[in-house]
């Protein structure tokens, strides 16, 4: 539930496939934080023989389960979007932790800005003390990521650790075709739109697998994302 004397609920939007396990791991991370989302939709996009135990797996921990549409990773984020109820949207991953305090930190982060979307860093699974940490990118001319310029305005996002208004998610979506990498696009839509879209560094996600995205689909996903970004949105600026 929200903090005391908050508006604020957020929502955790949880896309899965094949993973029971590792979503259990996960959802036993999220479950362990002093503050808890208002909901957990668990959006799942497993085969059918895995989908019983995912879906064992979700309801064990108190979420919501969804069928997902199975037609790759954005539309199933645009499914979990549509299932949630709360003033905001936390996407998330099947194969994120979280530090202590992440959703309490979180809270105060939208609190303080209603109206903005907010993006957090990430470090994978084998970092230590001396890892740099990732942060969300924006797209590049030639395809691919680049820095931030602005932390406060910018046009990055990252799949599994943005915090979304509803109102930005009720109006706009991922664009389907994207297997993967749909984000770099979506966050300059989202600029061009007139949204803010801010980066925090109180906290991070902790990415616990090294999942296989296909080479050729990012390569081809980063170019078209680049395409739209300065040879359709940013020429209407």
């Amino acid at each position: 539930m929200p903090m005391n004397g908050s508006n604020i609920c957020i929502s955790v939007a949880l896309i899965t496939r094949n993973r029971p396990e590792s979503l259990n791991r996960s959802l036993s991370n999220l479950r362990s934080q002093s503050v808890q989302p208002y909901e957990i939709i668990v959006s799942d996009d497993s085969d059918p023989e895995l989908a019983s135990q995912t879906e064992a797996v979700a309801k064990s921990w108190n979420c919501k389960y969804i069928s997902g549409p199975r037609r790759g990773m954005q539309a199933n984020h645009n499914c979990a979007h549509t299932a949630c109820t709360g003033t905001h949207i936390r996407t998330m991953d099947d194969d994120h932790e979280f530090p202590e305090e992440h959703f309490k930190i979180i809270q105060e982060l939208v609190e303080s800005d209603t109206h903005s979307v907010w993006l957090v860093g990430e470090y994978n699974q084998k970092s230590t003390d001396t890892s740099i940490m990732q942060l969300p990118g924006e797209v590049q001319p030639r395809g691919f990521r680049k820095p931030i310029v602005n932390y406060d305005d910018c046009y990055a996002i990252s799949d599994g650790s943005a915090i979304y208004p509803r109102n930005i998610i009720n109006k706009h979506k991922f664009l389907e075709y994207f297997k993967y990498a749909g984000e770099l696009e979506f966050g300059a839509r989202l600029q061009i739109l007139g949204y803010r879209i801010r980066y925090s560094p109180r906290t991070y996600i902790i990415h616990i697998s090294d999942a296989y995205h296909d080479p050729r689909e990012i390569q081809v996903s980063s170019f078209i994302g680049s395409y739209l970004t300065y040879a359709v949105y940013k020429k209407k600026l």
